[in-house]
This record gives C-alpha cells, sequence and structure tokens, in this order.
C-alpha cells in the first residue's frame, strides 16, 4: 500500500530523489517519511512531515536531504544531495495515520553509495 522508487547506486557526493505513494485506500495520511536500516544497524528516522507541512530530519541527514509532500497524490519524496557512503541503506517509507493509530511501511528501496 505504499509503494517506493528511486533506489539505486552511485557514488559519493551524488544526489538521488526518492518517492513513495500511498495507495487510494489509505487517505488522510497525518505524518508521512522515510525511515532507514543498514545492516547490522537498528531503524533510524530520516524525515518526515505532517499534512500541516511540519519537518524532522535525523541529525546525520539535516542539511543534506529534503523532504517534500503532495497531499493530494498521497505521495511523500526524499530529495538527497552530497551522498556519502554511510547513508547506504534500505530506505523504508512510513505514513501514519493519528485518528486511527495505523501506522503504514512500504517494502523499502535499496540506496547504495560506494566509489
Amino acid at each position: 500500500q505504499l509503494q517506493a522508487s528511486g533506489g539505486g547506486l552511485l557514488q559519493p557526493g551524488g544526489s538521488l530523489r526518492l518517492s513513495c505513494a500511498a495507495s487510494g485506500s489509505i487517505f488522510n495520511i497525518d505524518v508521512m517519511g522515510w525511515y532507514r536500516q543498514a545492516p547490522g544497524k537498528r531503524r533510524e528516522l530520516v524525515a518526515t512531515m505532517t499534512s500541516g507541512g511540519k519537518t524532522t530530519y535525523g541529525d546525520t541527514v539535516k542539511g543534506r536531504f529534503t523532504i517534500s509532500r503532495d497531499n493530494a497524490k498521497n505521495t511523500v519524496y526524499l530529495q538527497m544531495n552530497s551522498l556519502k557512503p554511510e547513508d547506504t541503506a534500505r530506505y523504508y517509507c512510513y505514513a501514519f495515520l493519528k485518528s486511527y493509530a495505523l501506522v503504514y511501511w512500504g517494502e523499502g528501496t535499496q540506496v547504495t553509495v560506494s566509489s
């Protein structure tokens, strides 16, 4: 119900844009965003955005990543710039519906940063 796209393999310093679209059965989404998980590590916050536009970023991506959202399309984007090898992880799309206390996770898209 959350379909992410845009992952890939690229060199350090490069840029990539991830997209995540929620299916039509999911609406009135309060928070959409991204988490990531690298092998052997815990899942961590990348960025989230509320339906009102409030953003939250993980400390390691501040100033390099930008989250945006199209509420009409139920889609969230993540623009990633100045990518580093430590950004290598599987990126998971996230949606939270406050009224129903429901959380949705996408299957994830792999981002690999390597020279």
